[in-house]
Protein backbone atom coordinates (compact mmCIF):
# COMPACT_ATOMS: atom_id res chain seq x y z
CA UNK A 1 0.00 0.00 0.00
CA UNK A 2 0.73 3.22 -0.79
CA UNK A 3 0.54 4.97 2.33
CA UNK A 4 1.36 8.94 1.07
CA UNK A 5 -1.57 8.02 -1.51
CA UNK A 6 -3.66 6.63 0.99
CA UNK A 7 -3.48 9.63 3.28
CA UNK A 8 -4.26 12.13 0.68
CA UNK A 9 -6.93 10.04 -0.65
CA UNK A 10 -8.85 9.33 2.75
CA UNK A 11 -8.71 12.45 4.11
CA UNK A 12 -9.73 14.07 0.48
CA UNK A 13 -13.08 11.60 0.20
CA UNK A 14 -13.88 12.27 3.84
CA UNK A 15 -14.41 15.75 3.37
CA UNK A 16 -16.40 15.66 0.38
CA UNK A 17 -18.51 12.98 2.16
CA UNK A 18 -18.67 15.94 4.85
CA UNK A 19 -19.90 18.64 2.38
CA UNK A 20 -22.37 15.81 1.18
CA UNK A 21 -24.20 15.10 5.00
CA UNK A 22 -24.27 18.43 6.18
CA UNK A 23 -26.17 19.70 2.31
CA UNK A 24 -28.76 17.55 3.58
CA UNK A 25 -28.11 17.85 7.30
CA UNK A 26 -28.91 21.28 6.66
CA UNK A 27 -32.29 20.74 4.49
CA UNK A 28 -35.52 21.10 6.44
CA UNK A 29 -36.37 17.53 5.68
CA UNK A 30 -34.78 14.46 4.66
CA UNK A 31 -35.64 10.72 4.25
CA UNK A 32 -35.23 8.07 7.06
CA UNK A 33 -35.31 4.37 5.99
CA UNK A 34 -35.30 1.44 8.53
CA UNK A 35 -32.80 -1.49 6.64
CA UNK A 36 -33.47 -4.95 7.55
CA UNK A 37 -31.84 -5.09 10.92
CA UNK A 38 -34.14 -2.18 11.80
CA UNK A 39 -31.55 0.02 12.07
CA UNK A 40 -32.18 3.63 10.60
CA UNK A 41 -30.62 4.94 7.25
CA UNK A 42 -30.67 8.15 5.70
CA UNK A 43 -30.09 9.59 2.36
CA UNK A 44 -26.99 11.16 3.52
CA UNK A 45 -25.42 7.75 4.72
CA UNK A 46 -26.14 6.56 0.91
CA UNK A 47 -25.19 9.40 -0.68
CA UNK A 48 -21.81 9.67 1.64
CA UNK A 49 -20.89 5.94 0.59
CA UNK A 50 -21.23 6.74 -3.33
CA UNK A 51 -18.68 9.67 -2.74
CA UNK A 52 -16.39 7.47 -0.79
CA UNK A 53 -17.13 4.06 -2.51
CA UNK A 54 -16.20 5.63 -5.87
CA UNK A 55 -13.54 7.38 -4.60
CA UNK A 56 -11.50 4.37 -2.98
CA UNK A 57 -12.42 1.79 -5.67
CA UNK A 58 -10.63 4.41 -8.51
CA UNK A 59 -7.82 5.31 -5.84
CA UNK A 60 -7.37 1.50 -5.20
CA UNK A 61 -9.09 -0.95 -7.52
CA UNK A 62 -7.36 -4.36 -6.09
CA UNK A 63 -7.65 -3.28 -2.35
CA UNK A 64 -11.23 -5.22 -1.13
CA UNK A 65 -13.67 -3.02 0.16
CA UNK A 66 -15.94 -3.36 2.93
CA UNK A 67 -18.66 -0.46 3.55
CA UNK A 68 -21.29 -0.64 6.00
CA UNK A 69 -24.14 0.63 3.37
CA UNK A 70 -23.31 -2.05 1.08
CA UNK A 71 -24.52 -5.47 2.11
CA UNK A 72 -22.84 -7.77 -0.80
CA UNK A 73 -19.18 -6.73 0.65
CA UNK A 74 -20.28 -7.70 4.31
CA UNK A 75 -20.20 -11.26 2.91
CA UNK A 76 -16.25 -10.80 1.77
CA UNK A 77 -13.45 -11.72 4.25
CA UNK A 78 -9.65 -11.08 4.70
CA UNK A 79 -6.65 -9.69 6.24
CA UNK A 80 -6.19 -6.77 4.57
CA UNK A 81 -9.27 -4.40 3.25
CA UNK A 82 -10.46 -0.76 3.04
CA UNK A 83 -13.82 -0.63 5.70
CA UNK A 84 -16.00 2.25 5.87
CA UNK A 85 -18.96 3.60 7.89
CA UNK A 86 -20.35 6.78 5.70
CA UNK A 87 -22.02 8.25 8.59
CA UNK A 88 -21.33 6.85 11.78
CA UNK A 89 -24.60 7.72 14.68
CA UNK A 90 -27.07 7.78 12.24
CA UNK A 91 -29.39 7.98 15.46
CA UNK A 92 -27.39 11.51 15.99
CA UNK A 93 -27.57 13.02 13.02
CA UNK A 94 -31.50 12.13 12.54
CA UNK A 95 -32.29 14.02 15.86
CA UNK A 96 -29.64 16.71 15.10
CA UNK A 97 -27.24 16.36 17.92
CA UNK A 98 -23.72 16.77 15.78
CA UNK A 99 -22.32 13.78 17.30
CA UNK A 100 -21.83 11.92 14.09
CA UNK A 101 -18.95 10.67 11.92
CA UNK A 102 -17.36 10.04 8.33
CA UNK A 103 -15.45 6.79 9.11
CA UNK A 104 -12.45 5.46 6.69
CA UNK A 105 -10.13 3.00 7.88
CA UNK A 106 -7.16 0.43 5.94
CA UNK A 107 -6.97 -3.00 8.25
CA UNK A 108 -3.63 -4.48 7.40
CA UNK A 109 -3.13 -8.25 9.07
CA UNK A 110 -6.37 -7.80 11.15
CA UNK A 111 -5.12 -4.55 12.31
CA UNK A 112 -6.49 -0.68 11.44
CA UNK A 113 -2.85 0.62 10.55
CA UNK A 114 -4.58 3.71 9.14
CA UNK A 115 -7.62 5.67 9.27
CA UNK A 116 -9.60 9.38 9.49
CA UNK A 117 -12.35 10.64 11.58
CA UNK A 118 -14.14 13.60 10.30
CA UNK A 119 -16.93 15.11 12.38
CA UNK A 120 -18.49 17.55 9.89
CA UNK A 121 -21.03 19.34 12.15
CA UNK A 122 -18.51 19.81 15.03
CA UNK A 123 -15.37 20.42 12.81
CA UNK A 124 -13.02 17.99 14.05
CA UNK A 125 -11.33 15.69 11.79
CA UNK A 126 -8.29 13.50 13.50
CA UNK A 127 -6.25 11.11 11.26
CA UNK A 128 -3.13 9.06 10.98
CA UNK A 129 0.06 10.30 8.95
CA UNK A 130 1.60 7.94 6.70
CA UNK A 131 3.94 6.94 9.22
CA UNK A 132 1.05 5.67 11.17
CA UNK A 133 1.09 8.99 13.58
CA UNK A 134 -1.91 10.90 14.48
CA UNK A 135 -3.12 14.26 14.05
CA UNK A 136 -6.50 16.64 14.46
CA UNK A 137 -6.14 18.95 12.23
CA UNK A 138 -7.75 22.62 12.65
CA UNK A 139 -10.17 24.02 10.52
CA UNK A 140 -11.58 25.74 8.02
CA UNK A 141 -11.22 22.46 6.15
CA UNK A 142 -10.09 22.12 2.37
CA UNK A 143 -10.13 19.01 0.66
CA UNK A 144 -7.53 19.63 -1.58
CA UNK A 145 -5.02 21.84 0.63
CA UNK A 146 -4.40 20.46 4.52
CA UNK A 147 -4.90 23.13 7.33
CA UNK A 148 -2.76 23.31 10.65
CA UNK A 149 -2.33 20.18 12.37
CA UNK A 150 -1.25 18.61 15.89
CA UNK A 151 0.07 15.73 16.72
CA UNK A 152 -2.49 14.24 19.20
CA UNK A 153 -1.38 11.28 22.22
CA UNK A 154 -3.29 9.89 25.07
CA UNK A 155 -2.67 11.20 28.54
CA UNK A 156 -0.89 9.44 31.71
CA UNK A 157 -4.15 8.35 33.70
CA UNK A 158 -4.28 9.14 36.99
CA UNK A 159 -5.66 5.93 37.81
CA UNK A 160 -7.42 7.53 41.19
CA UNK A 161 -9.15 10.42 38.95
CA UNK A 162 -10.22 8.99 35.61
CA UNK A 163 -11.44 10.68 32.85
CA UNK A 164 -14.27 8.33 31.62
CA UNK A 165 -16.47 8.62 27.87
CA UNK A 166 -19.06 6.61 27.24
CA UNK A 167 -22.08 5.98 24.52
CA UNK A 168 -24.67 8.62 24.39
CA UNK A 169 -27.25 6.62 22.92
CA UNK A 170 -26.00 3.08 23.69
CA UNK A 171 -25.36 3.73 27.47
CA UNK A 172 -26.05 0.10 28.97
CA UNK A 173 -26.58 -0.93 32.53
CA UNK A 174 -23.48 -3.32 31.82
CA UNK A 175 -21.54 -0.80 30.81
CA UNK A 176 -22.52 1.53 33.74
CA UNK A 177 -21.78 -1.39 36.18
CA UNK A 178 -18.01 -2.06 34.80
CA UNK A 179 -17.60 2.04 34.85
CA UNK A 180 -18.05 1.94 38.40
CA UNK A 181 -15.34 -0.32 39.44
CA UNK A 182 -13.04 2.88 38.68
CA UNK A 183 -12.23 6.05 40.72
CA UNK A 184 -13.95 8.64 38.00
CA UNK A 185 -13.11 11.70 38.42
CA UNK A 186 -14.94 13.09 35.29
CA UNK A 187 -17.68 10.96 33.18
CA UNK A 188 -18.93 12.56 29.76
CA UNK A 189 -21.13 11.06 26.71
CA UNK A 190 -20.63 11.13 22.94
CA UNK A 191 -21.65 9.83 20.21
CA UNK A 192 -20.12 7.77 17.20
CA UNK A 193 -16.62 6.87 17.33
CA UNK A 194 -15.61 10.45 18.68
CA UNK A 195 -15.18 8.69 21.88
CA UNK A 196 -12.04 6.90 20.61
CA UNK A 197 -10.36 9.79 19.55
CA UNK A 198 -11.37 11.89 22.61
CA UNK A 199 -9.35 9.13 24.10
CA UNK A 200 -6.76 9.22 21.48
CA UNK A 201 -6.43 13.23 22.07
CA UNK A 202 -6.62 12.61 25.71
CA UNK A 203 -9.87 14.36 26.99
CA UNK A 204 -11.07 11.21 28.21
CA UNK A 205 -9.03 8.13 29.66
CA UNK A 206 -10.87 5.30 29.01
CA UNK A 207 -14.10 4.31 26.60
CA UNK A 208 -15.82 0.81 27.43
CA UNK A 209 -17.93 -0.69 25.24
CA UNK A 210 -20.40 -3.53 26.35
CA UNK A 211 -22.45 -3.64 23.92
CA UNK A 212 -22.57 -4.83 19.66
CA UNK A 213 -20.43 -2.74 17.38
CA UNK A 214 -19.60 -3.36 13.71
CA UNK A 215 -15.91 -3.22 12.60
CA UNK A 216 -16.80 -0.36 10.34
CA UNK A 217 -18.25 1.73 13.48
CA UNK A 218 -14.49 1.21 15.12
CA UNK A 219 -11.93 0.75 12.96
CA UNK A 220 -11.26 4.67 12.14
CA UNK A 221 -11.19 5.65 15.66
CA UNK A 222 -9.17 2.47 16.39
CA UNK A 223 -6.13 3.08 13.73
CA UNK A 224 -6.14 6.59 15.49
CA UNK A 225 -5.78 6.30 18.71
CA UNK A 226 -3.26 3.53 18.53
CA UNK A 227 -1.16 6.12 16.34
CA UNK A 228 -1.73 8.35 19.52
CA UNK A 229 -0.04 5.42 21.97
CA UNK A 230 -3.65 4.17 22.86
CA UNK A 231 -4.93 0.39 23.24
CA UNK A 232 -8.44 -1.22 22.05
CA UNK A 233 -8.84 -4.57 23.46
CA UNK A 234 -11.12 -7.22 24.04
CA UNK A 235 -13.46 -7.04 27.32
CA UNK A 236 -13.39 -10.35 28.26
CA UNK A 237 -9.81 -11.26 28.24
CA UNK A 238 -7.89 -7.55 27.49
CA UNK A 239 -6.50 -9.37 24.22
CA UNK A 240 -6.02 -7.15 21.28
CA UNK A 241 -9.52 -6.23 19.26
CA UNK A 242 -8.80 -7.51 15.58
CA UNK A 243 -10.17 -7.04 12.64
CA UNK A 244 -11.55 -9.41 9.81
CA UNK A 245 -13.85 -11.39 11.54
CA UNK A 246 -16.62 -13.12 9.85
CA UNK A 247 -19.83 -10.81 9.65
CA UNK A 248 -17.44 -8.15 10.77
CA UNK A 249 -18.85 -8.03 14.50
CA UNK A 250 -16.90 -6.83 17.23
CA UNK A 251 -16.95 -8.86 20.87
CA UNK A 252 -17.01 -5.86 23.83
CA UNK A 253 -14.32 -3.89 23.89
CA UNK A 254 -12.35 -1.45 26.06
CA UNK A 255 -10.61 1.46 24.60
CA UNK A 256 -7.76 2.78 26.94
CA UNK A 257 -5.04 4.93 27.26
CA UNK A 258 -2.20 2.33 28.13
CA UNK A 259 -1.89 4.14 31.91
CA UNK A 260 -5.09 3.09 32.76
CA UNK A 261 -5.17 0.06 34.90
CA UNK A 262 -7.78 -2.20 33.51
CA UNK A 263 -10.39 -3.84 36.06
CA UNK A 264 -11.66 -7.34 34.60
CA UNK A 265 -14.56 -7.56 33.03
Amino acid sequence: MDHDKLSTVMRELALRAGETIMDIYRADDFEVKVKSDESPVTEADEAADAVISAGLRAAFPDVLLVTEEQAASHDKTGETFLIVDPLDGTKEFINRRGDFTVNIAYVESGVPVRGIVYAPAKERMFYTLPDGSAIEEEGPFDPVRPGATRPIRVTEANNDALMVVASKSHLTDETRDYIAKYAVKEFKSAGSSLKLCLVATGEADLYPRVGPTMEWDTAAGHAVLLGAGGQVVRFDDHRPLRYGKPGYLNPYFIAHAPSVALKPA
